[in-house]
């Protein structure tokens, strides 16, 4: 397994398997009141340009759970803001932690930080993947579906770092993906062609969300504007309204049909209030599996 998880491309479907199989177990051995002590005496860094509720949280609760100490640093906390090398970060940092989660815009950061870190880089956002996060996603279509392999699943709205790591998951894990994206919103070409060479599942991007969710098991929405992404809010709000998430567009998917929602979600706008607190709605569950897929991601990588 690579020492550091940048992408999920880096991986095979085995080594993916890995974390969702561990994550599972944490997460039944935990329920029933196991005390995980895996990573007593270690200590992991959280470097974080972009701030993150769930993210953070998620991540403290995960190493905390394991018996290990983290360090909170947002891009106040660090000499990144005055503009200090991180190939000379990265080589102070890993005399300090014994690894670094790093939250970010650029994925040259966390690409860079590996090249030079002795100790695991984990990318916990940039804004051309979100790896942990898909994963946490894909461990809640298994628990609910029984297993990912084959099933069909929508990604609606817009071409993400979200929805990339969706590609590179189908394309490792061999589920069917549909993405409906508005013209000029599709995700990275490369990262889609990729997938669709060298992968082993079915992916296309559409511009009909009705056609993208006919069949699905699984519906998938993020916000309209990521962070950063602010100043294209309005022109974003009308160029997505047909992409919203709601009862009309989930009657053209299957009636088991669950939705996914990484959090926060804006009401009303992605997605309506009416689905989101609906039975189909997972994204509570989601959010929960996100602590059990960061413990097995630790555990994988600091053990």
């Amino acid at each position: 397994m690579a020492n550091h998880l940048l992408s999920l491309w880096d991986f095979d479907r085995d080594q993916l398997k890995a974390y969702l199989d561990l994550a599972l177990q944490l997460k039944r051995e935990s329920k029933a009141g196991v005390r995980h002590q895996h990573l007593v005496g270690k200590v992991v860094g959280l470097v974080f340009e972009k701030p993150s509720t769930r993210t953070r949280v998620s991540f403290e609760a995960a190493m905390y759970g394991l018996g290990g100490q983290v360090i909170y640093l947002s891009s106040r906390d660090t000499q990144l803001a005055r503009n200090e090398p991180l190939k000379d970060m990265a080589r102070v940092m890993d005399r300090y932690v014994d690894a670094l989660v790093v939250r970010t815009f650029g994925q040259e950061v966390v690409e860079e930080l590996a090249r030079y870190s002795t100790v695991p880089i984990i990318n916990a956002l940039t804004d051309l993947h979100h790896p942990c996060q898909i994963l946490s996603d894909i461990m809640t279509v298994i628990e609910k579906k029984g297993s990912v392999e084959g099933r069909q699943i929508a990604w609606v709205g817009d071409g993400n770092n979200m929805a990339n790591s969706w590609i590179q998951a189908a394309g490792r894990l061999g589920f069917n993906l549909t993405l409906a994206c508005p013209e000029g919103y599709d995700p990275d070409p490369v990262i889609l062609k990729a997938a669709q060479d060298d992968g082993i599942g079915r992916i296309e991007v559409v511009r009909d969300p009705l056609a993208a969710v006919k069949n699905a098991e699984v519906v998938n929405v993020d916000v309209w504007a990521s962070m950063g992404q602010e100043e294209e809010q309005d022109a974003r709000l009308e160029v997505f309204q047909p992409y919203q998430v709601n009862d009309t567009l989930l009657g053209a998917a299957k009636s088991d049909t669950i939705v996914l929602h990484c959090l926060p979600a804006h009401r009303g706008e992605e997605i309506t209030d009416e689905v989101l607190e609906g039975a189909q709605c997972v994204a509570f569950d989601q959010a929960e599996n996100k602590m059990h897929i960061h413990k097995a991601i630790l555990a994988k990588h600091l053990s």
